[in-house]
């Protein structure tokens, strides 16, 4: 695609958290892209540094105790690692905006949504408070919260409807990059496909760019372009939707697939990846998840893959393809 068309760009971005006695190595040196208007699936177990990466993009890793090492965060072709604190705080909000995990903790219990909504359009937008809360009554009604409701506190509300509003305020002064961090995980399922449902109108409304951090792979099959499956801090596979779905490359990868249940085969047993993540304080001299690899060998354990292409949109990182005899065969729970 045109180089143009290119609004996040992600470069050897390495992010440690440094302890008094320990080192955690939270994400190591991983590379991504987004175009304008596509989603990214950024997929991974609890711990795989997901959540970490999100916060890097927008500055906000804790600072003591979290390093951003080395790396670059390009939206539009600036680096956001270069930029002042006060210029930042210009760049949250309107050009790359975020959804936190809990839609609770991510409002203020003593301001109403509408106030807290309206507050970001006017940092922003430079309008008066008039205009402002009217934007912000606009925006609730836009994510199917009637506009009368601005007067009412975060408690007054469901969870989805929480969320909902969360997602106002990141949308509220149309950014081109959205980070979603598990925008679904503490809701029903009926309440997920209606968010999930929304915020596909949204995104194609607005053209919005969005990095999904899920462990759901169902969720990343209903929205996801791209996907990227994390594992201990590095990117392992990287591709399409249909890449990483119909032609899976990492033995990882395979692992979480095999894991999910199969709707045809009722009766059987699931096939959980075997073991732990390894310590990111002690992470492998080799492949991170060598340990846990059915398809393991002695380069494994002493070399640290790369990623590498094998095709013009697929990548992965694994020594086992350099063996001659090596193959991957597996079910299709997905299909």
């Amino acid at each position: 695609m045109e180089e143009n068309n290119t609004v996040l760009q992600i470069e050897n971005l390495t992010v440690h958290y440094v302890l008094e006695d320990e080192t955690v190595e939270a994400v190591n040196g991983i590379n991504l892209s987004l175009q304008r208007g596509k989603v990214l699936g950024l997929v991974g177990e609890t711990g795989a540094g997901k959540t970490t990466t999100g916060l890097a993009c927008m500055r906000l890793i804790p600072n003591p105790p979290g390093v951003i090492k080395t790396g670059r965060v390009l939206i539009d072709g600036t680096d956001l690692m270069t930029l002042p604190e006060m210029k930042m705080n210009d760049v949250r909000g309107k050009e790359i905006s975020m959804i936190f995990q809990d839609p609770m903790t991510s409002l203020n219990p003593a301001f109403t949504v509408g106030e807290q909504i309206a507050e970001s359009v006017q940092l922003h937008d430079h309008v008066s408070k008039d205009a402002a809360y009217k934007k912000a009554q606009e925006m609730l009604e836009l994510v199917g919260i009637p506009a009368e409701r601005a007067g009412e506190y975060p408690h007054q509300f469901s969870g989805g409807m929480r969320q909902r509003v969360v997602i106002a305020i990141a949308l509220t002064c149309n950014p081109k990059l959205l980070i979603a961090d598990e925008p679904t995980t503490a809701l029903d399922v009926t309440i997920q496909a209606q968010v999930l449902d929304m915020m596909k109108q949204l995104i194609e409304k607005y053209q919005t760019s969005v990095i999904m951090i899920t462990h759901d792979l169902g969720i990343v099959a209903e929205i996801c372009d791209e996907v990227a499956v994390m594992y201990a801090g590095s990117i392992v596979e990287r591709g399409t939707l249909e890449d990483i779905f119909n032609n899976t490359m990492h033995p990882y990868t395979e692992g979480l697939f095999n894991s999910l249940p199969n709707i045809g085969h009722r009766g059987e047993d699931l096939k959980p990846i075997p073991g732990l993540m390894p310590d990111p304080t002690n992470l492998p001299e080799g492949c991170a998840f060598a340990p846990r690899c059915a398809y393991a060998g002695e380069s494994c354990k002493c070399v640290r893959p790369e990623l590498r292409a094998v095709s013009d949109t697929h990548f992965v990182a694994c020594n086992a393809y350099s063996r001659k005899d090596f193959s991957i065969e597996r079910s299709k729970p997905h299909e």
